[in-house]
């Protein structure tokens, strides 16, 4: 074979499982007694976005909404019943405290009248003063009491915030009865029937969203230092972490038909770095599926589905293609000289891929190098050469 050079974009391939990116356990969030489910509520099944999956027994939180919202209006009148009267006595008030002047100017007299011209009685001016304290105890209740009306109002206030937050609560745990589906989503795992009790916080279905797949796939740790792409790293935000892979267009193949290459997905992050193996796991998101490939195969890429993802990587510059054969164990290959003579020479493997070898130094272009499998070889031995 003649010796060329060529550029040779790297091929980084590793296995994982698909997985749904995601996937909710779907939990009651009130108790009660199931009374209603999906006719379709079955593993498996794929359920539209809003559809209602389960419902639960309302007839007791209907009544705490109802009762709380009662409570709420009666404090609401309460306020405007206290305003009202707080409007009402401020103009009491005034005719109190008028009566209290007139009372006062009243035992002013009667004290006068007897104590400088010995007119009326002491009795009369005891009477006086006791209607003159009346007046006056009564004006200063009623000061009391506007005084207190701001406060009395404030409270009911508190009470009705208190009130709302309460009637907000029951109508939200009266929503809650009825559950539905947060997206279109296949039942992955369903535990309920109708008439059965559930409690805050028990799983009863799993849901998973099919539109949203990727695959974690485990590479070398020195091959993907060597050869996987990454962006570089955002200055502003320095991180020891690895810098966001660049997001190339991977090939996926299920191990059952690795002939069919029908999907694609994008490199999007680094999961982990595993020291035991020296492993470094990568995500690849799924693509949106053609439907017209979809149609094609009679099994689509679905969850658990064990695949071959090829991930490009960096290209290779000036490098030469050899059957990997024709390379030892020891870096070595042989050459045809021109003489037509055996020669070895060392050569520097950078990369490998299936049946083939890449050489990056070690060969010139035009040289002729033997691909013919050889036993016991000598040096400068005449060869009988045929040019491919």
């Amino acid at each position: 074979t003649i010796v060329k050079t060529e550029d040779i974009k790297v091929i980084l391939t590793g296995y994982g499982e698909i997985k749904t990116l995601n996937t909710v356990s779907i939990s009651p969030e009130i108790s009660g007694r199931v009374v209603d489910v999906h006719p379709r509520l079955e593993s498996g099944e794929i359920i539209p976005g809003g559809a209602t999956l389960f419902q639960i027994d309302s007839r007791i939180y209907a009544a705490t909404l109802n009762e709380a919202y009662a409570a709420l209006q009666q404090l609401e009148n309460t306020v405007l019943r206290l305003e009202k009267q707080f409007t009402l006595d401020g103009a009491r008030q005034k005719t109190i405290e008028r009566n209290r002047d007139l009372a006062q100017l009243e035992f002013k007299r009667i004290q006068q009248l007897y104590e400088t011209s010995d007119v009326g009685t002491r009795s009369g001016v005891d009477k006086a003063e006791q209607s003159y304290n009346a007046a006056v105890d009564q004006a200063d209740q009623m000061s009391r009491a506007l005084a207190l009306y701001p406060l009395q109002i404030q409270e009911v206030k508190s009470s009705i915030e208190a009130a709302k937050a309460r009637f907000a609560i029951a109508k939200v745990n009266l929503n809650r009865c009825k559950v539905t589906s947060p997206f279109t989503g296949r039942i992955k795992n369903v535990s309920i029937e109708i008439g059965q009790y559930v409690t805050p916080g028990q799983p009863v279905v799993t849901l998973a969203d099919d539109t949203l797949l990727e695959i974690q796939v485990s590479l070398d740790a020195r091959d993907a230092r060597q050869w996987l792409l990454f962006d570089n790293p955002p200055a502003e935000k320095p991180t020891t972490w690895f810098s966001k892979p660049t997001p190339v267009v991977c090939k996926l193949r299920w191990t059952e038909n690795p002939e069919a290459e029908l999907w694609t997905g994008i490199m999007d992050r680094v999961v982990q770095f595993d020291p035991q193996t020296r492993t470094l796991t990568v995500a690849v998101k799924l693509e949106t599926p053609n439907p017209q490939l979809r149609e094609n195969s009679p099994f689509p890429l679905v969850e658990g589905m064990f695949c071959i993802v090829d991930i490009p990587g960096k290209t290779l510059k000036n490098v030469v293609r050899l059957p990997r054969w024709s390379v030892s164990f020891e870096n070595t290959a042989f050459l045809a000289t021109k003489e037509s003579r055996l020669k070895t020479v060392p050569v520097t493997v950078i990369y490998a891929e299936g049946e083939n070898v890449f050489v990056s130094q070690g060969l010139t272009p035009g040289q002729t190098v033997v691909t013919t499998r050889l036993s016991d070889p000598l040096e400068n031995a005449l060869l009988a050469v045929t040019v491919k």
